[in-house]
């Protein structure tokens, strides 16, 4: 592998840790602002077999599904939300309230939480539509 490639590699590489690092950083924030705003984080990176969801928060008897979009502005950051992403979304929160008591009658909701290059937050409540 010659000299160049290698520069590439790591380049790409410490572009992917750096965006990770500031993902995790952003779903911290986003997990104290809904903290803050009385509501209880009860799962992170919650995964199931149709995707995984940022947070999940409980609301009174519901749950909010918090999908964490981060980048330099708010608006570059919800140009990142696809519509399979979405889906998976959907089907992922499906799985989770199969285990709540009321399983799909438990109220849900979808939001974006929108994090700027400054930290800033946006949050977008319902913002996802089945």
């Amino acid at each position: 592998m010659n000299a160049g490639r290698q520069v590439v590699q790591a380049d790409r590489r410490i572009r992917g840790s750096v965006a990770y690092h500031a993902g995790l950083a952003a779903e911290d924030s986003v997990a104290a602002a809904y903290t803050r705003a009385g509501h209880r984080v009860v799962a992170r990176r919650w995964r199931g077999s149709a995707g995984e969801i940022d947070l999940i928060a409980q609301d009174g008897d519901g749950f909010v599904f918090i999908e964490v979009k981060q980048s330099h502005s708010h608006a570059e950051a919800a140009e990142h939300v696809s519509r399979a992403q979405i889906q998976r979304i959907f089907g992922t929160a499906t799985e989770f309230v199969a285990t709540a008591p009321r399983g799909q009658l438990t109220d849900m909701r979808f939001d974006v939480a929108l994090v700027d290059g400054t930290g800033r937050i946006q949050v977008l409540e319902n913002a996802l539509a089945a």
